[in-house]
């Protein structure tokens, strides 16, 4: 082969030698720019190949209490709601006992895989671990939040005896009555009970309390006069009080219930700060993938928040409300802090 005019064969070599150095140094370059790219693809594969293949098998959703009631009835909805769009049957176990702690435990100690499930309530999430003192699992850090699904306020209400129409009105009498008015509750560290401690601590009054093991037996005791009030569950009490049976003087939510818009919360009538809701949630296994928790969040705020459930929810006196995993972690941990808190000051706190 010539070569160019004027160059000579040792021009022409480091010519050649100067060509092969610059595809050398590009191939180099577009290996520099393609590693990264390559390096997250193959990261992101765990979590691509978990969002196109879950679920492999049957989910099962474990409830903390036995069948029948507001939490069973919330867990059944998202079995029927949500199993179809997973492909998947959504198999609802029923494991009551200890407060929601053995339910709990069990979802916490679950393989990640997003596979169990837990039906969570204020017991087994909240109240109830913030009550004992060597919980056996942590209810903020052990559980992935996947969304809120309904919450449900409380009725305060008093025997017609008493002379009050508010909660104005019930404060007066019973700072006059220095823990002359009693007040009756589900049990030793319920709801109701924790409503009423924390009813005295911001109103900043002294009621004795009446346990009762139960809802029936408490409310019974009120209708006969024994105690003066109670903080009741909404559904119980709301036929009480259109009979005339006991008087309503608010609602424990920050919001009116649509149940009952004509009462008036414990909020708005003049004690700000003042709320009780239980609430319902779905958690998992903490460290379950993100892909996974996502999915099921989609899956429940599309499928679950139709209105067939939510006229469901409200024959048990449940309001309908989702949330995505962060607001919901939020939420727990927030009411969690509330209720250690006035669980410790009012020194209720127990051993398991």
């Amino acid at each position: 082969m010539a070569l160019p005019a004027g160059e000579t064969p040792a021009l022409a070599v480091s010519r050649a030698q100067s060509l092969l150095r610059g595809k050398a140094n590009f191939r180099c370059n577009v290996l520099r720019l393609l590693r990264p790219t390559a390096c997250l693809l193959l990261s992101a594969a765990p979590n691509i190949t978990f969002a196109q293949t879950y679920p492999t098998k049957p989910i099962r959703l474990i409830v903390p209490n036995t069948p029948g009631g507001g939490t069973d009835t919330v867990a059944r909805a998202i079995a029927d709601k949500v199993a179809p769009a997973l492909n998947q049957q959504i198999v609802v176990d029923n494991r009551g006992g200890a407060g929601g702690a053995i339910a709990a435990e069990m979802v916490a100690r679950a393989p990640k895989d997003g596979h169990t499930l837990l039906l969570g309530s204020a017991a087994s999430l909240i109240t109830g671990p913030a009550l004992v003192t060597n919980r056996r699992y942590d209810p903020v850090k052990d559980f992935a939040p996947i969304s809120l699904l309904g919450t449900t306020a409380y009725m305060f209400v008093a025997h017609p005896s008493l002379p009050v129409k508010s909660v104005q009105e019930f404060i007066q009498l019973t700072r006059a009555g220095a823990g002359r008015i009693t007040y009756t509750s589900t049990g030793q560290g319920s709801p109701s009970h924790l409503a009423g401690e924390l009813f005295q601590a911001l109103a900043k009054v002294k009621m004795t309390h009446v346990p009762f093991k139960g809802g029936a037996p408490a409310m019974l005791s009120l209708l006969q006069g024994e105690s003066f009030t109670m903080f009741a569950n909404f559904l119980t009490a709301l036929p009480q009080v259109r009979e005339k049976r006991v008087r309503a003087l608010g609602v424990t939510g920050l919001k009116r219930s649509t149940l009952a818009p004509d009462i008036p919360t414990v909020d708005e009538s003049g004690l700000r700060g003042f709320e009780v809701e239980q609430t319902y949630s779905v958690v998992t296994a903490a460290g379950t993938p993100p892909d996974i928790i996502n999915r099921l969040n989609r899956e429940i705020t599309q499928r679950f928040a139709v209105a067939d459930v939510r006229q469901r929810l409200a024959h048990e006196g449940i309001e309908l409300q989702t949330s995505t995993p962060a607001e919901l972690g939020r939420l727990n941990a927030a009411q969690f802090e509330k209720w250690l808190k006035v669980i410790q000051q009012a020194g209720i706190q127990r051993a398991d």
